[in-house]
């Protein structure tokens, strides 16, 4: 299997430098979207790849919540009159 980015950069180097750029490009390109989008051109990943990388640090961080699957769980399950 091989890694998309540049030659002789890991995975967790990939991302970690995927998210920093996005970070400091948000006012260059005016929204984080822009910044992903120029950032997965220019390293590799997709930019649905990248904006994951992005929610997940921001989640590592504490920044934004955890999804709460449990809560998504119990309520699919009370919808399909499992509880």
């Amino acid at each position: 299997m091989t890694t998309q980015g540049r030659p002789g950069m890991d995975p967790a180097e990939l991302r970690e430098r995927a998210v920093r750029l996005v970070r400091e490009g948000e006012a260059a390109y005016g929204s984080e979207w822009g910044a992903i989008c120029a950032v997965a051109e220019m390293l590799g990943p997709t930019a649905e790849t990248v904006r994951k990388w992005v929610r997940r640090a921001e989640i590592d961080e504490g920044t934004r919540p955890r999804p709460d699957h449990g809560r998504a769980c119990a309520t699919q399950a009370v919808g399909a009159g499992e509880l």
